[in-house]
Formats: C-alpha cells, structure tokens, sequence
C-alpha cells in the first residue's frame, strides 16, 4: 500500500508546472493540498487529513529543490562555447526514395567550412537547415522532391554541453522552461550527444542567446 509520502510524489510527477513552482517554493501548500486530496486519497485507498499532505508537500519541496540545484545547475553553469549563427534557411521534404542520393549530392557541393549545414530526418519528413546563400542551391538539387514548407530569417544558437548532461534527466527542460519564459519560440532543435542547437527567429536570437548566457551564471539562476 502507498504511504502518502510516495503518493504525493506520484501525483506531483505527473504535473510538471507543479514541480517547478513547488522547487521554487512559489505555491501555497495548504491550497494545494486540499486541491490534490480526493486523488491522493484515491492513491492510497482512505481518508486524510489535509495537514498530513501538507507535510509530506514541504518534504517534497526541499528535495526538488536540492535535486535541482546540485544537479541540473551544475551542469548548466558549465555551459560551454555559445556559437550563434544568422540568416539560416529551413526546408522541410517530404521523404522520398531519392531524398538521400540528393542530400549526397548537396553535400558533395558544400567546400566552405563557413557554410552551414544542418539535417534530421523524422518518419515522413525531413528537414535541412542551411546558410542563406546555400539557399538557391538547395532549390536546383531538391527540384524534384516535395517541399512541404521553407522558413526563412532565422538563427541558430549552438550550445555546448559537459558530457554529464547525458545522465542528469531535466536538463533540456531546464533551459527550454527558460527560454519559455521569456516569449521565445524555439522553431526547431537539432541535437547530439552533448551539443544541441535551437533555431529561432531572427528578431528573437538575441535575447534568447542572453538567456542561454546567463544560464552560466549561478547567482542569475532562479529555480
């Protein structure tokens, strides 16, 4: 049977705004207690009172916080080269039979370390992210494929990551809430191991990369 400990902390995992406002200690445990008690009442299979809730929400509250602090923030604030790049072109494809012989054929073009270039590849699309002046040259060897959309005026921030990151769950999120919060809308993601790069409007790229940049800094850091 679940004590009512483990029971909040079930309930709480599924609402992630709920963590985030519990670790910043931002939410007012009474209300939320007696919000959330038919559910934990129903975990647990009785009834309780509103106080024992209380009690177990403060518990959880101080390991968020703790978890978050000393893991996620570690690996932010080792942040690493922020590169921002501009005047990016995204084209989404439809996939095709020959959407790889012409991605082949591009990128036996490209002679300019300068240029960039970028791909992901999904299930039924498929998305190249290119330089502006690579642009014409797209349209010539993707002539015969379908494009399903092409977006224009955009930037890439590019940010390097300690290799940790792979193992502490929440670092992602952690940046992408930020971001959020902010207004900014991240139009795409293109990630490895231990790097990743968001595509943004152009008009936004510098408050996002701000953003990002403070991130390294523990003392700006409010969780």
């Amino acid at each position: 049977m679940k004590t009512i400990s483990s029971a909040v902390e079930s309930y709480i995992k599924t609402k992630p705004f709920l963590i985030s406002a519990l670790s910043q200690r931002i939410i007012n445990l009474t209300s939320l207690s007696r919000l959330i008690k038919p559910e934990i009442e129903f975990l647990i299979k009785k009834e309780i009172q509103c106080g024992a809730i209380v009690m177990a929400l403060k518990r959880l509250s101080s390991e968020l916080e703790f978890r978050t602090t000393h893991k996620i923030v570690k690996i932010v604030k080792d942040i690493g080269d922020i590169t921002v790049r501009s005047s990016l072109v995204d084209f989404n494809f439809k996939v095709s039979d020959t959407l790889l012989t012409n991605q082949a054929k591009f990128l036996s073009k490209l002679n300019n370390k300068d240029d960039f270039y970028t791909s992901s590849r999904g299930v039924n699309e498929c998305n190249i992210v290119v330089s502006g002046n690579l642009s014409s040259l797209i349209e010539n060897i993707f002539s015969n494929e379908f494009c399903l959309s092409k977006q224009t005026d955009l930037s890439s921030i590019s940010i390097k990551l300690p290799s940790e990151n792979v193992t502490i769950p929440g670092v992602y999120y952690f940046v992408f809430q930020r971001l959020s919060w902010e207004g900014i809308n991240i139009y795409q993601v293109i990630s490895t191991s231990n790097e990743f790069t968001i595509l943004v409007d152009e008009d936004q790229v510098d408050k996002a990369f701000k953003v990002i940049k403070n991130l390294k800094n523990p003392s700006a850091i409010r969780i």
